[in-house]
């Protein structure tokens, strides 16, 4: 019989729970006047403090209480960026419910089937989504309630059930909460994936990698948010949990610029100036809509240190047009699933002292994974491949806030060493850092051999009339697939197939140029801005290459 011996030096430390309302415990206390300023969604800009969130995340918590929302309950928030919608993480999250972010940018239908699977009992909601859940409301008869993030002047006329305005709601109480004190492992909040084939799948995470997750997010070669910075999460919150914003700001006590729902280029710049933000952090296509107001009105950006891009790959030319304003560019790679940090582009040594050029190189690579992530790539049969910059293979990844099943699943999603599959195909090199050359799915078998769709889109993107590049492998006779460039010009400009063409020559290897391009007035989106493929796909379905 073996017995576990407990020794005299174990477990002689505190027992502190890493729960997510301690991080705005900690932000009321310490960085008590901290400025929370946001672009509300009714027009004025609103500030407030950290303190005064703390204030009213108890409020939020006591009325969800005293409405019988319970542990484990799910609450649902369908709302921009604002200083509402961040009492609203801290209060539900205090309750021991889980805050269920919803993505407004899904098709209707999705954002229905959605809220039912989650089983949503309260949804709280900007004025802007209101028309939207109405026409779903009879599709989600579990929800009891809907809570308006407006004050009563600002209320809409709705049929919504048991609608109430926020300020209303949460004027009933005193505040005189105290948190819901569980395990640290106990769920906190959950997204769905924004998968484009079949219904999207629900990741649960917990307090502690949640908690985990902003420590990561807040190291000098990730986000790099300090107490005496500005950040501007464009990024939306219903995005893989905001990227860890929301935690990872009050963690340092860092001074939040929200920028509701207005992303327009001329209102991203506002912000940034008006504000003096430092560090800002969002999808290349609201960074397209920045760098070309700023090109157009001749603008600098005289404050910001910083921006970091995930959702998509940084083009080159984004990167060289950032570092040409002083700005350092950070490319960003995770998923829903990874809560969502995997990577960070950081140039470290002896990258370091390599000439600009080919340090811009490594700039373009989604990166090396902090403490906390480990990444390896494999073969189809799931044997490790080697670490040579060079050898293309299956992306995996382990580490603290990575999912280990899905919501509502049984289904086993991790292989023998606890690795899950991307679903991207990358490569490491021997510094560690990774670059995803393509989606599995998406990947281009020519003849045999490999090509990267990503690699084409991005030097597609380069040229200086092309707005956006979607490369999709099409069926060839002789080939098996050759690659179709799919461009979307910008406003004005005009430029033939051939010039394209003729741009990318003897920048890639001659056997991977695109057999043919075709132009569209737009390209289609996922609800988290990435080019939709399968929709390309669909639409070119009959399309022939030219023998």
């Amino acid at each position: 019989m073996n017995l576990q011996v407990t020794k005299p030096t174990d477990n002689l430390m505190q027992h502190w729970p890493l729960l997510c309302h301690r991080i705005i415990d900690h932000a009321a206390l310490i960085h008590g006047r901290q400025e929370v300023v946001t672009q509300s969604v009714e027009g004025p800009i609103h500030r407030t403090t950290y303190a005064a969130i703390r204030d009213r995340a108890l409020r939020v918590a006591q009325k969800l209480d005293l409405d019988g929302i319970a542990v484990g309950d799910r609450v649902a928030t369908l709302a921009w960026n604002t200083w509402r919608h961040l009492e609203c993480w801290y209060g539900i999250m205090g309750t021991g419910a889980i805050c269920h972010t919803v993505n407004p940018r899904l098709f209707p239908e999705q954002i229905a089937w959605i809220i039912n699977d989650a089983a949503d009992r309260i949804v709280m909601t900007d004025i802007t989504f209101v028309p939207l859940l109405e026409k779903l409301a009879d599709k989600m008869p579990g929800v009891e309630r809907y809570i308006v993030l407006t004050d009563n002047a600002h209320m809409p006329q709705t049929s919504l059930k048991n609608a109430v305005a926020y300020e209303d709601w949460i004027a009933d109480v005193d505040g005189s909460y105290r948190w819901h004190v569980g395990d640290e492992n106990a769920a906190s909040a959950m997204c769905y994936t924004s998968g484009t084939t079949g219904n999207p799948k629900g990741v649960v995470y917990t307090h502690r990698t949640n908690v985990l997750h902003a420590m990561m997010g807040n190291t000098g070669d990730a986000m790099a948010l300090t107490a005496t910075g500005t950040i501007l999460p464009v990024v939306p919150m219903f995005h893989a949990n905001s990227w860890g914003l929301a935690f990872a700001a009050p963690f340092v006590g860092a001074k939040m610029v929200m920028p509701g729902p207005k992303l327009d280029g001329a209102s991203v710049y506002n912000l940034l100036q008006a504000e003096k933000v430092t560090v800002t952090a969002g999808v290349p296509t609201v960074w397209q809509m920045l760098l070309g107001y700023i090109e157009a009105n001749k603008l600098a950006l005289p404050h910001l240190k910083l921006v970091v891009c995930g959702g998509s790959a940084m083009p080159r030319a984004m990167i060289e047009a950032f570092l040409q304003l002083g700005v350092t560019p950070r490319q960003a790679w995770g998923m829903t699933e990874t809560s969502p940090m995997g990577t960070m582009s950081v140039l470290k040594p002896p990258v370091t002292d390599l000439p600009d050029n080919e340090k811009i190189d490594f700039l373009t690579a989604q990166g090396y994974p902090p403490f906390g992530v480990e990444l390896k790539i494999t073969d189809d049969a799931g044997a490790s491949l080697p670490r040579d910059g060079r050898t293309y293979g299956r992306l995996k990844i382990r580490g603290l806030a990575v999912v280990r099943r899905y919501y509502g699943s049984d289904a086993e999603i991790l292989d023998e060493d606890g690795y899950f599959d991307t679903g991207d195909v990358a490569t490491i090199d021997p510094h560690g850092y990774m670059r995803i050359t393509d989606r599995a799915k998406d990947v281009i078998k020519s003849g045999g051999e490999w090509i990267s769709s990503i690699e084409l889109e991005n030097l597609a993107v380069s040229h200086p009339a092309v707005m956006e590049a979607a490369v999709i492998g099409l069926p060839h006779p002789k080939w098996n697939e050759r690659p179709l460039l799919v461009i979307q010009l910008k406003s004005g400009m005009t430029v033939t197939a051939e010039q394209v063409l003729d741009f990318m020559e003897g920048k890639i290897a001659k056997w991977w140029m695109p057999s043919s391009v075709v132009f569209v007035d737009a390209m289609p989106h996922t609800a988290t801005g990435k080019i939709m493929k399968t929709t390309l796909r669909d639409q070119f379905k009959n399309f022939r290459f030219p023998v």
